[in-house]
């Protein structure tokens, strides 16, 4: 945007894990979940929910999605509307929509602290199907929030001019 002084983040780097491939698939998800939430958690408001291309793509709804993405694959949330989950509540501060997904993460790592094959399926709260493989779970997320980090990416720039995660 002209005139629009550019903040500039240091880059950080990919992270340096352990040698297993748990361990790689989960630093490299952290590390970009991390990025994600630090994108938004400080972005102005009205711009984080003002849509930046013409799908209505908005910042605070991308991390509102990535939650309800991470509750289903990981928790085993229903979710009836995946558009739905694109916007965030109008009451939701970022503050509350950045603490929301968070504690989802949370929530999913204590899961996966649990899970030491990665071919078994993830657990289901009280049984039902089982859940797909942690380590089809793990590449899934890893690709989802990668893309969707990318979006946060161009959004945030085009409001402020912030860059890097």
């Amino acid at each position: 945007m002209p005139g629009t002084p550019r903040r500039r983040r240091r880059d950080t780097p990919p992270p340096r894990t352990g040698n297993t491939e748990a361990e790689v698939l989960r630093g490299f998800l952290d590390h970009l979940r991390a990025g994600i939430a630090a994108k938004v958690e400080d972005a102005p408001e009205p711009q984080v929910r003002t849509p930046g291309v013409p799908s209505g793509t908005n910042l605070l709804g991308l991390l509102h999605h990535l939650t309800s993405v991470e509750a289903a694959t990981f928790l085993g949330a229903r979710v009836r509307d995946w558009q739905a989950t694109f916007r965030a509540d109008p009451d939701d501060s970022v503050a509350e929509v950045v603490a929301r997904y968070r504690d989802t993460v949370d929530r999913t790592n204590r899961v996966l602290d649990d899970c030491t094959d990665l071919g078994a399926p993830l657990p289901r709260p009280g049984g039902g199907a089982p859940g797909p493989a942690v380590r089809w779970a793990l590449a899934h997320m890893i690709e989802e929030t990668g893309r969707h980090a990318g979006h946060a990416d161009i959004l945030r720039e085009q409001i402020d001019g912030a860059t890097g995660r």
